[in-house]
């Protein structure tokens, strides 16, 4: 099942998984710390709350981190990296990198205002990660700001994770 996928900045995570837990009744499927991670069946969609507090990264809280469609398989991901390239969008590819706590596959594109979206599929669980949940050259975000309409992935710098 394909699911659209929503990472928030968040100053309080705490806060942030007593309200999202109470407005979509279910509990977080993972917990670190700074982190949570939603799998939330009605509707459809996985809701990342990263804590953002000026000693964990720069993020703005209450901004959007990323966007994402979170699929089934890496095939699924370069199935939609080859559709993406034949549009004229060039995706960042990562295989196999560790970001979020677990092992994904993705490609990361920027829309025309600058905001990033990943195309992902998460391979396997990694509990033991870094302060912010992602490997120092894992999550494309972690190194790119959103581009400038018609930019390019490469022009970009960042310092968010999914």
């Amino acid at each position: 099942m394909s699911r659209v996928q929503l990472a928030l900045n968040v100053a309080d995570i705490e806060a942030a998984v007593g309200f999202y837990t109470k407005l979509f009744g279910t509990e977080p499927a993972k917990r670190r710390p700074g982190y949570a991670d939603f799998a939330i069946a009605t509707p459809p969609l996985k809701l990342v709350s990263i804590e953002t507090a000026e000693s964990r990264t720069s993020g703005v809280a209450g901004a959007l981190n990323h966007l994402g469609i979170e699929v089934d398989t890496p095939a699924q991901v370069q199935e939609a990296t080859r559709r993406l390239a034949a549009e004229g969008i060039a995706p960042d590819v990562q295989e196999s990198t560790t970001c979020c706590y677990a092992v994904q596959d993705k490609a990361w594109v920027n829309d025309p205002d600058g905001a990033p979206w990943e195309v992902c599929t998460v391979l396997a669980d990694a509990p033991g990660e870094s302060e912010l949940g992602c490997s120092t050259e894992g999550c494309a975000p972690m190194d790119r700001q959103p581009v400038a309409a018609g930019g390019t992935p490469d022009e970009t710098v960042s310092d968010s994770c999914c």
